[in-house]
């Protein structure tokens, strides 16, 4: 009798350990959906529990997904609405799967959770979402080397928590957004420490309100882009930066130069 009290204590809470492995029900439908659009995929996703059956790539806390990790793994398809069915992730990086293409779904605004968005050098195109700056978690955001377009959302600047942003390397249109009162910009991004935009089609100058003093900024590249006129004096008040590069192209006054500050490299390409 008394031996028998742990080995049923002990059964029990195997059976516990079993039944957190599992993935949530939900969790499971998303990603197959997810999956079913995809070709490619890991070997070892097969089975009904990704997070219990060692799915490559796929992280879990207790039943629900919260990475999905799949850089350079070949997948080529689309990226279905369904990307927005994961409340806990915190992670996706599908990064290097040139074979990718298709829209960014107006869904991933769902990801509420979403610390890391890494898509860079895939072939996404189209806008990127409106809402995507309902994503305030968001602490990375790095989609270069696709072809997206259009402009560059102005609700970018609700991220408050943003530290790196890359858009390099885009088919990106339009003015650098700045907040006017009404609409926000990528000036209210305060803990952001990276400003990569280079390698676009952004006209118009740089905003003289762009840049405030409490700015974290370490790197600001506006490089390959039909920007004209000069760096603004405003660029001065940021006291952090380390480089910065900018092509600028003005048909009455090509590549006027402002002096750069001194608390700084400027490297002008």
């Amino acid at each position: 009798m008394g031996s028998g009290l742990p080995i049923f204590l002990l059964i029990t809470g195997l059976q516990v350990l079993v039944i957190g492995a599992v993935t949530d029900s939900s969790d499971l439908s998303a990603l197959n959906a997810v999956k079913s659009n995809w070709k490619n995929t890991p070997p070892s996703w097969i089975g009904s529990d990704p997070c219990g059956g060692g799915w490559e790539g796929i992280g879990c806390t207790g039943s629900r997904i919260t990475y999905i990790i799949l850089t350079g793994m070949g997948l080529s398809g689309t990226l279905t609405g369904d990307i927005g069915d994961f409340p806990e992730l915190q992670t996706l990086d599908l990064s290097q799967n040139k074979g990718l293409t298709g829209i960014l779904p107006s869904t991933i605004v769902n990801l509420k959770k979403l610390e890391n968005l890494f898509l860079v050098d895939c072939s996404f195109n189209g806008p990127i979402p409106d809402g995507i700056g309902s994503l305030t978690r968001l602490v990375s955001l790095s989609i270069a080397s696709n072809n997206f377009n259009g402009p560059i959302p102005p609700s970018i600047g609700k991220m408050s928590n943003l530290s790196l942003l890359d858009l390099t390397d885009n088919k990106l249109s339009g003015t650098i957004p700045v907040s006017d009162g009404t609409s926000p910009g990528l000036d209210l991004l305060l803990n952001a420490r990276h400003f990569h935009l280079g390698k676009n089609q952004l006209t118009g100058g740089i905003p003289p309100n762009l840049f405030r003093s409490n700015m974290k900024l370490l790197h600001v590249l506006f490089d390959s882009n039909q920007l004209n006129g000069s760096f603004p004096s405003t660029l001065e008040l940021v006291q952090t930066l380390e480089t910065s590069r900018q092509e600028l192209i003005n048909r009455a006054h090509p590549f006027q130069r402002h002096q750069p500050p001194k608390s700084f490299r400027a490297v002008l390409v």
